[in-house]
């Protein structure tokens, strides 16, 4: 089975209005070059100051960018993953999740998945960021298993953590999002290389559309949404411009791969 995939690598600010229309012109002309399967970063909707101590709250009813990515699916035929929505998981408080929602072509929502790892840490350039600070933390993987393929759902600083990656693909991931808004400074030392390493490990294809440039508050992010083979082949690399970023997968390589180099069946206890 061969699918055409598109990651949208954005440069997001606080605007949300801004942010959807946007992200509507992009994911229309990843549609116009055939994407079946379309993919947008970690908070595509909004990307805010750090240190703000006021910002918009909704809950996944009421959120805008939700209703534009359903509808954007409906419009453009086409299967959606809403990268990540900070979204109040009860309506109540103010820490919200950080939540990755599927979309098929008639706009119904078919998997969600609250980010687990949350990025906590003082980077050796100074750079601190405690994203539990406003976020609840998810407790549940996720494995779709959408026509487009069984995907697995990921979100950004999740990439450090493998043993979640081995999960997903033993119970046979084809495909494995990782949304993302990963740093200038860790992307140019780490991005590249953590995401290869989980296609090579897992026998899997790696979608990860990120955020790109500087956002309000002067975060800076690394860009380059990969598409990445499960032989460890970077398909597709979207520089640090935004844009759509194109390719077409062929998901009987999964198999092939781990047929020939079959580690997922080699784990031992030690």
């Amino acid at each position: 089975m061969t699918l055409t995939v598109a990651c949208i690598q954005l440069n997001s600010g606080d605007d949300i209005k801004a942010n959807i229309a946007k992200i509507e012109t992009l994911v229309a002309k990843a549609a116009k070059t055939g994407a079946e399967f379309v993919v947008l970063p970690e908070n595509a909707f909004f990307m805010g100051d750090p240190a703000a101590k006021t910002r918009q709250l909704f809950t996944q009813d009421t959120h805008p960018g939700v209703k534009a990515a359903k509808n954007m699916a409906v419009r453009h035929a086409l299967w959606l993953l809403a990268g990540s929505v900070a979204v109040l998981p009860k309506g109540k408080g103010t820490k919200t999740v950080n939540r990755s929602l599927l979309f098929n072509p008639q706009g119904e929502l078919t998997a969600s998945y609250d980010k687990i790892h949350l990025f906590d840490v003082q980077l050796p350039n100074g750079e601190v960021y405690a994203e539990s600070a406003k976020f609840l933390p998810g407790k549940k993987s996720m494995l779709s298993k959408a026509p487009l393929g069984k995907l697995g759902l990921t979100v950004c600083y999740d990439l450090r953590f493998p043993h979640l990656y081995r999960a997903l693909a033993k119970k046979g991931a084809d495909i494995i999002a990782v949304p993302s808004a990963f740093t200038q400074t860790t992307g140019e030392a780490h991005w590249h290389v953590l995401l290869r390493a989980r296609a090579i490990e897992n026998g899997c294809f790696i979608i990860a559309p990120a955020q790109t440039g500087t956002h309000p508050g002067g975060r800076k992010t690394y860009g380059h949404s990969l598409i990445v083979d499960p032989w460890g082949k970077v398909l597709a690399d979207g520089g640090t411009k935004e844009g759509v970023v194109l390719a077409e997968i062929d998901l009987a390589q999964v198999k092939k791969i781990r047929a020939s180099l079959p580690s997922l069946k080699h784990d031992r206890k030690f």
